[in-house]
Formats: C-alpha cells, sequence, structure tokens
C-alpha cells in the first residue's frame, strides 16, 4: 500500500512530467548560462538548471521550458553546484540550538546536516533526542539525526546522566528525522573492550543489526585501529560504515581499501583533512569513498569563516580539484546515506542549489532550498524563528556545591611524582607525562612556571557524585581557572586551573546557572554563560549573540588567566573523552584510554 508522501509525490512527479512533454506549463525558475557542476561525471559545462515547484526538472537547455511566469536568474559566469551536506556534526558543540545553527550556515550552501546527537543523548538520554528531532522538523533545511546506540561510551569509565542500550533502540530509531545510529565510540577501543567488557559488543551489534533491519545507516568510530581490530569494529556496524576519527594517511589508506567511508574531519579544533587527503594525492586512491565533515564547529567560525564552504575551500588548497572537492560534500555523503533526493543536479532531485561565484575560494552568491531562494550574498532570506525547549530537558545539573578540599590531590612527603595528560591542540587525541611536583601540607602543588595544573571532572547528574582528579599541561594558564558543563562525551562538569579556591568558585557557578561556562579570577567570576538546555546549548542568544559571548569568554581566558590555546573551552570539553588515546580525565579518574583502566593521578 502507498502511504500518504508517497501519493503526493506521484502527483507531483506527474506534474513535471507534464511540464517537461507538454507546451502550456513552464518552469518556475531557470538558472541561465551557468556552469553547472556535475558530480556524477566529475566535470563542469554550460548549461541551465530549470526548477518547478521543490524539484529539478532538468539540466541542460531549458530554453523551452520558459513562459511568462517564469523567473530567469542570469548566472552566466557562475557556477551552479548541488547544496552541501554535513556528514557528521553536532549542534551541541556550537552551544547552539538547530534553529540558530542553520540561521548561520544555510547562507554558506550547506542545505542538510547530518547530527549525532551524542551529547544531549550522554546527558538525558531519548528525552533529549527526541526534543532535538522535534527541533528539526521546523527548520526549512534538511535536519537528520544519528543516534548513539551506547551511553555512556565507557560504563566501566565514566558516568552519564542516561544509561543508553539496544533496550532504546525500537523507540528512537522509528522516531521521526532519526536515520540511523551514529558513531560506535563503544566499540572504538576494539582489543580492549573485547577482553574487559565483551557483553558491550554484544549489544552494540543487537543495535546495529536491528538497525539495519529496517534499513537505517550505522556510522563507525575507529581511531588508530588496523587489521583484525579494524576489520572487527566494521563488522560490529554491520559491514558498511564511516569513520571521522582518522587522522593519518595511513589510517585513510587502509580504511578506504576496507571500504570504511572516511569522514575527513575539519572543525574549528580538530583539524585532520590534509593529513587524510593525503590518501588521494599522493597515494591516487579513488575519492568516491572520501567525505568532508566537520564534527564540532564554533558559533564564530559559521559566522566568519562559513560552513562546508569553507571546508571545501581548505580541500581545494590542499591540491584537489575543485570538482572532486565538490563531490565529497554532495553526492559522496549522499550515496553512503542513501539520500536519493539530493547530492546532485538531475531530474526529480531536490532543488537545493548553491550558486558560487569564485569556485576556489568557494564563495557563495546564492542559496535554494526545495526551490526557494532562501539566501543572497550571504544573507538569510527565510524566516527561521526562534525556538525554544522544553522544560523537560533543562535542570540537568543536579549536583550540590562543593568545597576546595573535594579537588584537593593528596601527597605523602616533600616530592610527589605524578601523572599528567598532555593537551595536543587542534586534535581531540592527547599525550601522557609525568613529572614531580612539591606538596604542602599533604597536598599537590601545581606548578604555574611548568604549566602543570589541576584538572578535575565532575559528575553531575546526581548519580554518584564522583570526581576524578588529575594534572594537565597546554593551557598556559597563569592565574584563575574555567569550568563547563560540556565534556565529552558524558559531560559532566569539567574545570582547569591554577588554584583550589578559583576552581572551586567555578565549578559551584556552573552549578548555579544549572550548567554553562564560567571564567574566575582571584575567586570572582569574571564572565559567564549559561546553557540551560542539557548544560548543553542555549536556547536564550541568538548565534550572533553566542559568536560574541563565546569570544568575550576565550579573550578573558587569554587576557585575564593568561591561556595560550585557542577555542580553549572546546579543547577542555574533549580531554574527557574517554574513547580517544591516550590518557583522559572522567569523573571516575585519570583513565588510560589505551589500556582500557583508570589510574591514580599520584603514582604509588
Amino acid at each position: 500500500m502507498f502511504n500518504a508522501l508517497e501519493i503526493k509525490k506521484a502527483i507531483e512527479y506527474r506534474e513535471l512530467i507534464d511540464v517537461l512533454m507538454g507546451d502550456k506549463v513552464f518552469a518556475d525558475i531557470v538558472l541561465r548560462g551557468g556552469n553547472v557542476i556535475n558530480v556524477l561525471t566529475r566535470e563542469s559545462y554550460m548549461g541551465d538548471v530549470a526548477i518547478k515547484g521543490k524539484y529539478i526538472l532538468m539540466v541542460g537547455d531549458a530554453s523551452n521550458l520558459i513562459g511568462s511566469d517564469t523567473t530567469v536568474i542570469d548566472v552566466s559566469g557562475k557556477y551552479i553546484s548541488p547544496g552541501f551536506i554535513d556528514s557528521h556534526m553536532h549542534f551541541e558543540s556550537s552551544m547552539l540550538t538547530i534553529s540558530e545553527f542553520s540561521r548561520l550556515s544555510v547562507p554558506s550552501g550547506t542545505t542538510t546536516l547530518v547530527a549525532d546527537p551524542h551529547e544531549i543523548g550522554n546527558a538525558l538520554g531519548p528525552i533529549g533526542m527526541k526534543a532535538m528531532a522535534e527541533e528539526a522538523s521546523v527548520v526549512p533545511n534538511h535536519v537528520h539525526l544519528v543516534v548513539p546506540a551506547l551511553t555512556p561510551d565507557c560504563p566501566s569509565l565514566e558516568t552519564a546522566g542516561y544509561d543508553v542500550t539496544s533496550k532504546d533502540m525500537e523507540e528512537i530509531l522509528n522516531y521521526p528525522n532519526v536515520i540511523g545510529i551514529g558513531e560506535l565510540q563503544g566499540f572504538s577501543n576494539a582489543r580492549h573492550v573485547y577482553r574487559n567488557t565483551p557483553e558491550i559488543i554484544t549489544d552494540l551489534v543487537a543495535s546495529t543489526i536491528y538497525a539495519r533491519s529496517i534499513g537505517k545507516i550505522v556510522d563507525g568510530n575507529a581511531p588508530e585501529l588496523f587489521g583484525n581490530e579494524l576489520a572487527a569494529h566494521i563488522i560490529a556496524t554491520g559491514g558498511k560504515c564511516s569513520c571521522h576519527e582518522t587522522t593519518t594517511k595511513e589510517e585513510c589508506v587502509e580504511k578506504l581499501r576496507q571500504g570504511v567511508y572516511v569522514f575527513m574531519r575539519e572543525g574549528s579544533t580538530q583539524k585532520n583533512m590534509a593529513e587524510c587527503i593525503r590518501a588521494v594525492t599522493e597515494e591516487g586512491l579513488d575519492s568516491r569513498r572520501c567525505i568532508l565533515a566537520t564534527d564540532d564547529m564554533v558559533a564564530e567560525d559559521l559566522e566568519k569563516l562559513g560552513h562546508m564552504n569553507e571546508i571545501v575551500r581548505r580541500t581545494i588548497a590542499q591540491g584537489v580539484d575543485p570538482i572532486e572537492a565538490i563531490q565529497m560534500v554532495t553526492i559522496n555523503p549522499a550515496t553512503y546515506f542513501g539520500l536519493e533526493d539530493r547530492g546532485c543536479l538531475a531530474p526529480a532531485k531536490l532543488a537545493d542549489i548553491a550558486i558560487i561565484s569564485d569556485l576556489t575560494n568557494m564563495t557563495v552568491e546564492g542559496v535554494f532550498l526545495e526551490g526557494k531562494l532562501a539566501a543572497v550574498q550571504g544573507k538569510l532570506l527565510l524566516d527561521i524563528p526562534k525556538y525554544t525547549y522544553p522544560d523537560a530537558v533543562k535542570q540537568s545539573v543536579k549536583r550540590k556545591p562543593i568545597s576546595e578540599e573535594d579537588l584537593a590531590i593528596q601527597g605523602n612527603g616533600a616530592k610527589a611524582d605524578i601523572r599528567c595528560i598532555e593537551l595536543i591542540p587542534d586534535q581531540n587525541l592527547s599525550e601522557c607525562l609525568e613529572f614531580e611536583l612539591n606538596v604542602q601540607k599533604g597536598l599537590v602543588q601545581s606548578d604555574i612556571q611548568r604549566d602543570i595544573l589541576y584538572i578535575a571532572c565532575l559528575e553531575r547528574y546526581g548519580r554518584n557524585g564522583n570526581i576524578g582528579k588529575a594534572f594537565v599541561q597546554g593551557f598556559g594558564l597563569k592565574a584563575g581557572a574555567f569550568a563547563e558543563s560540556v565534556a565529552h562525551d558524558t559531560h559532566n562538569i569539567i574545570v582547569v586551573g591554577t588554584n583550589l579556591k578559583d576552581m572551586t568558585a567555578a565549578v559551584n557557578h556552573v552549578i548555579e546557572m544549572g550548567g554553562g561556562i564560567a571564567v574566575v579570577k582571584n575567586g570572582r567570576v569574571i564572565n559567564d554563560m549559561r546553557l540551560p538546555v542539557g548544560g548543553l546549548i542555549t536556547d536564550e542568544l541568538s548565534g550572533h549573540e553566542v559568536s560574541e559571548k563565546i569570544a568575550a569568554l576565550e579573550h578573558a581566558v587569554k587576557s585575564e588567566l593568561g591561556g595560550k590555546v585557542h577555542a580553549p573551552f572546546m579543547h577542555l570539553s574533549f580531554l574527557a573523552l574517554s574513547t580517544s588515546p591516550k590518557w583522559k580525565i572522567t569523573d571516575k579518574g585519570l583513565i588510560d584510554v589505551n589500556n582500557f583502566t583508570v589510574l591514580p593521578a599520584v603514582k604509588q
């Protein structure tokens, strides 16, 4: 039996045929005389694109489809491209609602977003993911969700707000706007998961096979996996997957050879495309399974740099042919996700189109969404109303205020040998260091001169009250502390600082706000921002306001605290990512990711 949507499409298609074969009905819009970017054949040639309703009628010579009511737009000298797709991203990382993210991204040519609500899923479970799926229905662009099959990713190493397992999959995967399972981080550390928590694999396979049985996609997550471990990971996803955690040419080569779609990540702090693309530019591998994705982008970058157009521009700068780079944000992801109605310029495809005036610099001059002019010269023309989330996804911080003693690290004697996380800029990977620090009155002291600072992660959902404590090098703070309720992926409260007093004040202010970011110096909050939705997103500020606010917060860290790393809040948030090597911090302590163990911060 046909459903209502299929009947509607049949009627629409019959009308398109009438336009093409008759002589009384014409196109609504014709983009005339542009350079058509054909991502099916990897070529560009002069032609027209005719649009009727929300569909592309034909590509070529559309002269006979122009009637008295047809809007003809002269695009001579410009390039006509399919709209762009971001294949893996998290709205939570921008701290924006879907509506505000769309307001910033659509004018740069992005017409489809595939988002993983992994963050709000960890914080709130199905209620949070459903709330995000509901907002996806009200925006004019296309937003699809791929949901987590497991939270937390490492149950023995961290605490989430909700434990997602296969028991939740039937409900979530059949919810509107959900097209599959997102990054399979629970089996990223393949060998140690197999040895220590094999029950997780059983549960994940149950989820992925169910997803496949109902025609859903399953994304992978395979950092530094090769050989047997990579093969096992691919099988766990059901036999077809992506990976956005590829960081070297060698990894990219092996994954492409094994059939993995490599999402070459190029976000605000994690920039892996230039290394991955060497598999194409140096090794000559076929790029059909190479896809560009951002993973995590902050509002300021969206507003000032652009979105997928900026990532394509950077890819072209690495020596990739412009049309081949555009394939990586159009036909390649559309093929992977099975989005048969978009990804190329061809009859019956949705008229999601980007008009590009400068191909090398990827200057997007105009954007069409389903045949409607959505943006011109970087200005959004469509109305995207502000979206307010229900109270059910707020008040997620349930921890009581803490004291300085809660964050102190005990030590014996006058000196202590300690373990220290090393921050790696522009990566979610970290290194491991060891130092000797002074001990005063039984407490291990930070060493500002050597940039050895305190770091802590505090469970915030009221489930156990855990506090993980360790040391970190790389932020360069000379004073103060900053804390946030954004800490991938379980999103407990994470804090870094030079002293316990300021760290305590920062954590307590985040608790008081019900989630957010706090910067503290000399016991005083010098700047903050509330994140009421799951402690991750603001529905109180516009995208521009968030951009300005984050810039002010980052300036405070740099000018008042002496911080030296850009995007300090995003860098801090990834130091809790327990699936990404090598050492991280969670509410359960210092995590040796490679060996799947909790280490004491002070060596015994």
